[in-house]
């Protein structure tokens, strides 16, 4: 039976309640509400969904399906949508530098939109790989209680009797620009690599922080990891609306569930898949939200001691269809947290703890996915944060499927990302050199881009293994290879990264977890007085803004000052 709510201390009464609100009621009855619709909770379903790219297009389709959950469950649904900016289109160029922006506008969005409209709760629907924090931090932000939910990733294409993904269309220009693809397998392998709906398949930023939603407590038990086509969504979107109502009737809100031990664990998933390094990121400005000191030191530190479980693309074998055949997230945890790397404790969605909704899960011995933390892939994460010379504020690489661990070499220097992607088209990168990307952080990019066309084809050259990488912007979760990202402080704030001259001596070692800049400090100095901050082209609009409040990529590229400032949440209005 649905439940019945007193609306007399929720947020929607300011909209609904009373006669000096008969205004407000007016619009509603506009809309064809009945009374009864009226009085009852106002629930937002949000969605990311749009025709940009095939991550959201089914993601208003899953959200209206989630209408019917939560009239189910006492609540009247209030529809409405957000924005994206897909990685696979924007990445490459200037469109780039709009993402990781994204993520702070779709949080704002979503608060806005709630607490211009008094909504008691919320369902979330994103796909695309900043869509998904940026939702999560609305939910932290707001306080109402709340539900996550991932549209989906996309079915594996086939080309020439193997599952590729787009990250293999990627590389494959690489090897058309090294003269080893003709221009007609690069187009007929582009036709198919993404055969429908869905998010990219392997263990990118959107998959990975499809696991961290689950394993942080904010979405239901092994809801994220079916793919976007399979008809089991539409039954994930229906028990998200019945759900969200239980946990408005207990009042359990997502700062109740998303604990620092529920911070911790969400690393320690992001660490055992090899998920993307953009978690590093994501995690510190989730914590943020909710006034939790969570940075990207403290996600390096749990990385460093979490085996490495899950055989994903990019570093692996399988795909995130795969890992749902496999049993999903809640398979992952099941074996950390018998081998004692999580904490049972946390609350979660269902009402339960962690430790009880792991407990109904029956390890899968006859799958080859996912690997018991007895018998890891490699006894050490996936990820791994670095710090040194070059990076006092750290820095973070993907060390999943990695053979080396240690890299030294000499400095090749480039401004931004073009100069970089130009050099490799020409082939002029140097086997053994350390190549520096510079002016792409948060603050000097400004918007912090990601490097998956840099990276992808110096791997289709077959220049991965032979050469390091080193950026203040990011890298894809898509991206493999010694790619090293997050450089902080950023070149925009003189840091190190800054200083770096061609054919200086750089030295890098995952192991160690340190990455150093062999330069003499005097030498630095005097350079350091040289220096002249670099100019760009965003002198207005949303990037130059982005760019006055962003701060550093190691506490999450934040934009506002969190949950420690607030004098009140929300929620409690």
């Amino acid at each position: 039976m649905p439940h019945t709510f007193d609306k007399s201390r929720l947020p929607s009464r300011h909209v609904s309640v009373g006669p000096e609100r008969a205004p407000h009621r007016s619009y509603y009855y506009a809309m064809g509400m009945t009374e009864e619709e009226i009085y009852r909770p106002f629930v937002g379903v949000v969605s990311a969904g749009n025709d940009s790219a095939p991550c959201n297009t089914l993601l208003d389709f899953q959200a209206d399906i989630c209408r019917d959950g939560v009239i189910a469950g006492g609540g009247t649904p209030r529809r409405f949508n957000t924005i994206t900016v897909t990685d696979g289109i924007a990445m490459g160029h200037q469109g780039m530098k709009s993402s990781l922006v994204s993520r702070e506008v779709i949080a704002d969005s979503v608060e806005l939109s709630v607490r211009g409209h008094c909504y008691d709760a919320l369902v979330a629907f994103a796909g695309c790989d900043k869509s998904l924090p940026g939702m999560m931090m609305a939910m932290l932000r707001l306080n109402v209680p709340a539900i996550f939910v991932y549209g989906g990733s996309i079915l594996p294409g086939r080309f020439h009797d193997r599952d590729v993904t787009v990250v293999d269309v990627f590389e494959a220009v690489g090897q058309y620009s090294a003269g080893n693809c003709p221009l007609k397998e690069l187009t007929a392998l582009e036709k198919v690599a993404c055969p429908g709906h869905g998010a990219c398949g392997g263990q990118y930023t959107a998959n990975t922080m499809a696991c961290v939603a689950e394993a942080i407590g904010l979405s239901l038990p092994n809801s994220n990891m079916a793919p976007a086509p399979y008809k089991s969504r539409e039954a994930v979107a229906i028990a998200a609306g019945k759900q969200v109502m239980e946990l408005l009737a207990r009042n359990l809100r997502p700062r109740d569930i998303c604990t620092r031990a529920a911070f911790e664990n969400a690393a320690r998933v992001v660490a055992a898949t090899g998920g993307s390094t953009n978690a590093a990121l994501h995690l510190p400005a989730m914590a943020h939200e909710c006034g939790i000191d969570f940075d990207l030191f403290d996600v390096a530190e749990i990385f460093k001691s979490t085996p490495y479980i899950a055989d994903l693309k990019p570093g692996g074998k399988y795909v995130a269809k795969d890992m749902y055949d496999a049993g999903g997230v809640y398979m992952v945890m099941k074996t950390l947290l018998d081998g004692g790397f999580l904490d049972p404790s946390p609350m979660t969605v269902t009402g339960r703890t962690l430790g009880e909704n792991i407990a109904e899960i029956v390890w899968n011995p006859d799958q080859k996915v996912i690997f018991d933390v007895k018998a890891p892939i490699t006894a050490t994460g996936g990820v791994v944060g670095l710090r040194g010379s070059l990076a006092p504020d750290g820095a973070i690489v993907k060390v999943a499927g990695m053979a080396r661990l240690a890299f030294r070499g000499p400095a090749q220097v480039f401004e931004c990302e073009e100069d970089a992607f130009a050099a490799v088209e020409a082939r002029g990168i140097k086997e053994g050199s350390v190549v520096v990307i510079r002016n792409e952080g948060p603050k000097g990019g400004p918007g912090m881009r990601e490097m998956l066309s840099t990276t992808a084809a110096l791997y289709g050259q077959g220049m991965g293994e032979k050469v390091a990488l080193i950026t203040d912007g990011r890298f894809s979760g898509a991206t493999r290879g010694f790619c090293i990202g997050h450089v902080g402080p950023e070149a925009a704030e003189r840091g190190p990264i800054a200083l770096v001259e061609e054919g200086d001596m750089i030295a890098i070692d995952a192991a160690a977890g340190t990455i150093e800049l062999e330069v003499d400090e005097a030498v630095l100095a005097e350079r350091r007085k040289r220096w002249k901050p670099r100019g760009h082209d965003y002198n207005a609009g949303a990037l130059w803004r982005y760019a006055q409040n962003v701060g550093p990529a190691w506490q999450g590229a934040v934009t506002h000052p969190g949950g420690k400032a607030e004098t009140h949440v929300y929620a409690d209005i």
